[in-house]
């Protein structure tokens, strides 16, 4: 019995430190330090949901984004387009479905997604902000 009570409190302290580590996951949106567009949380929430494919600035905007089970991409769903992501992941489902859309391209973590923005000056993504570096551009959220 005091085995499968320890077991809980271990389960329960696992989840519980964990929900606690993607609360306190603070993502940025970020550019290629050249990307010189105007661009606000509706416009990047417009982005990333495919209903604007372009910057103010005329140039494609390449969306860059993480895979469903990343940290980062659970923070960025929540905080920035204010849905989970099981619901973005139905929402581009149903775009693919109606022909209407084609989702972002998804890397594996944030490394990847500052390689991927720093060769490319139409690209915008988001990492965790402790994973910025000085070859990509952070963009205010607001």
């Amino acid at each position: 019995m005091k085995i499968n009570s320890l077991l809980k409190i271990g389960i329960a302290s696992a989840l519980a430190l964990s929900a606690t580590f993607l609360a306190s996951a603070e993502v940025v949106v970020i550019v290629h330090p050249s990307n010189a567009a105007a661009l606000d949380g509706t416009t990047i929430k417009r982005i990333y949901l495919g209903k604007s494919t372009t910057y103010s600035t005329g140039n494609e905007a390449i969306v860059i984004n993480q895979v469903p089970d990343s940290t980062s991409r659970q923070a960025f769903d929540s905080e920035v387009l204010g849905r989970s992501t099981s619901q973005i992941s139905a929402y581009w489902s149903k775009q693919v479905f109606t022909g209407k859309g084609i989702p972002p391209k998804e890397v594996q973590d944030d490394s990847a997604v500052i390689s991927l923005i720093s060769n490319n000056k139409d690209a915008i993504g988001y990492v965790d902000k402790t994973a910025v570096t000085g070859a990509v551009k952070v963009v205010p959220v607001n």
